[in-house]
């Protein structure tokens, strides 16, 4: 992977496995909005990006080589050796052929108390209301910034939320939720709840520690770990991805969350996670098991 500045922008040339459409579609991340045909918008880590594969290179928009390394490297994951990983899923015969179809997903290392926030929001929910609901909060409770002449907002952070009450989270229209977003804010600022310390933790003790927090379930906390906190292996089950798992590897029979997270540890492993959002990509757009 090569980058050369050019004017404002980075051009990063010989960046294998990055399709801007498997990244931001696939269920993982909230912030980000699609532009045209391979253009993204998106905020991360208080810093907004516009991002275009042209070609086989990518352009990061109005950015410099101080916010790729500090921010931008780490969150796409950069560093990681995706075909090694790839040889070793493609063993099973059914992500051979996800991988084939999504090839170009990437599992991004998103910013712990924005996920955390995220994905209580995510409960019970679709990606286009999770969505409405984190703009909406952020509009209101962010701080407003300007890139490439357009106003953006950054995720408030927990001391921000800590001093809102249910009347003023009214606004972004998140309805029971609202509740488990103060409850976790005022953990996080107390220190109750220590994210920091939380993602050095073992991915089964991290899950333990998660789902000591209202609104987080079996399967939000896995999205926590998987997403926030670096844990590869989570293998976060809805259900979609348990019809998923029913259809492809029990022939269609029903089973409990138990015996699909085992059998996903047993076959996926230390790459529980990628094998998650390649089998959820792929399935989704081609209405496989759904």
């Amino acid at each position: 992977m090569k980058i050369k500045e050019k004017n404002s922008d980075l051009i990063i040339s010989g960046a294998e496995d990055f399709e801007p459409e498997h990244i931001f579609d696939c269920g993982q991340c909230f912030r980000w909005e699609h532009i045209s045909e391979k253009k993204y918008f998106g905020i991360a880590f208080g810093r907004a990006l516009l991002l275009e594969k042209y070609g086989d290179d990518l352009i990061f928009y109005n950015t410099d080589m101080a916010d790729f390394e500090r921010i931008w490297y780490n969150y796409f994951d950069f560093g990681r050796d995706y075909k090694k990983m790839k040889n070793a899923l493609s063993k099973d015969p059914v992500l051979q052929q996800a991988i084939s179809y999504g090839e170009g997903i990437r599992i991004l290392r998103q910013e712990p108390f924005e996920t955390l926030i995220s994905f209580i929001i995510s409960a019970s929910n679709n990606i286009p209301r999770i969505k409405g609901i984190i703009n909406r909060l952020c509009e209101n409770f962010g701080e407003k910034n300007m890139y490439m002449g357009k106003e953006y907002y950054t995720f408030p952070d927990a001391k921000k939320l800590s001093a809102l009450s249910l009347d003023n989270l009214a606004v972004i229209r998140a309805g029971f939720r609202d509740k488990y977003i103060l409850s976790a804010a005022k953990g996080v600022l107390s220190g109750e709840t220590d994210l920091d310390k939380i993602s050095r933790l073992s991915a089964a003790d991290a899950k333990t520690e998660l789902m000591k927090l209202s609104g987080v379930g079996n399967k939000v906390s896995d999205c926590i770990l998987l997403f926030g906190m670096g844990k590869h292996e989570s293998f976060p089950v809805d259900v979609w991805i348990k019809r998923i798992m029913e259809y492809c590897y029990f022939d269609g029979e029903r089973q409990s969350i138990e015996k699909i997270s085992e059998l996903a540890c047993r076959k996926f492993g230390e790459y529980g996670g990628f094998a998650q959002q390649y089998l959820f990509f792929w399935a989704r757009e081609n209405k496989i098991g759904i």
